[in-house]
């Protein structure tokens, strides 16, 4: 079995397609948890349409790491695919391709390419398509990863579950920890979603600020401190 963790807030413009998109997937045996944080618009009234377990999390108490810890803690598959609720897969295969890349006990998680949708801003289609490439490729050092469109294996997260004190880039700091370890990182660009807002939410400067903190962190090993205090 794979499981599927979505997060979810405030998200009734996407997350209908995201759910609909899912149910076309080909790969036989999956379950579907949304966590969502205290959405106000229709969110939830689309996602009870769907097969799918939903989770919640205060806003008080939410951060991006402890969201999914919460949504892996329920989860019952071997691998944990995490998408965002602004994310729709692009074909059928999306799952399988993220699944088949798991080619050795090495690859502790893998992450999809990112397409931007029509009406997203010219900022974000830019990021999202110099971010992302075409080439498919095998990380060792590099700790870029993105949790709006990845697969991890349950067993590495049980050794090392996400940070759940951080605002941001809780993927990267993951990654660079399991990196530290010994395991490789996979970046699959077969497995494609579109993703409205892109990586860098249309150059939001209070964002770069909190996202620029948490790397430093990161670049300089002080995430575990951070994590204590």
């Amino acid at each position: 079995m794979i499981s599927i963790v979505i997060r979810t807030r405030n998200e009734a413009s996407w997350i209908g397609r995201c759910l609909a998109a899912l149910k076309e997937q080909d790969y036989p045996d999956v379950e579907i948890i949304v966590v969502d944080n205290e959405s106000r618009d229709d969110t939830l009234k689309l996602v009870n349409r769907f097969d799918c377990r939903l989770l919640t999390i205060s806003e008080r108490d939410f951060t991006p790491g402890r969201s999914l810890n919460l949504g892996i803690s329920a989860a019952r598959g071997d691998l944990i695919a995490m998408l965002s609720g602004h994310c729709i897969p692009m074909h059928d295969k999306w799952l399988r391709r993220l699944a088949v890349a798991f080619t050795g006990p090495e690859i502790a998680g893998v992450y999809g390419r990112q397409e931007p949708l029509p009406d997203t801003s010219d900022l974000d289609k830019r990021d999202l398509w110099t971010t992302f490439g075409l080439d498919r490729r095998v990380q060792v050092r590099d700790y870029f990863f993105h949790n709006a469109n990845s697969m991890i294996r349950r067993d590495v997260w049980e050794a090392m579950p996400f940070s759940e004190h951080l605002s941001s880039v809780e993927d990267r700091d993951w990654a660079k920890r399991v990196l530290e370890l010994g395991y490789k990182i996979m970046y699959e660009p077969a497995a494609i979603v579109y993703h409205f807002h892109g990586i860098h939410h249309g150059g939001d400067e209070m964002r770069a600020a909190r996202v620029v903190r948490v790397i430093e962190l990161i670049k300089n090993g002080e995430t575990l401190r951070e994590r204590d205090r």
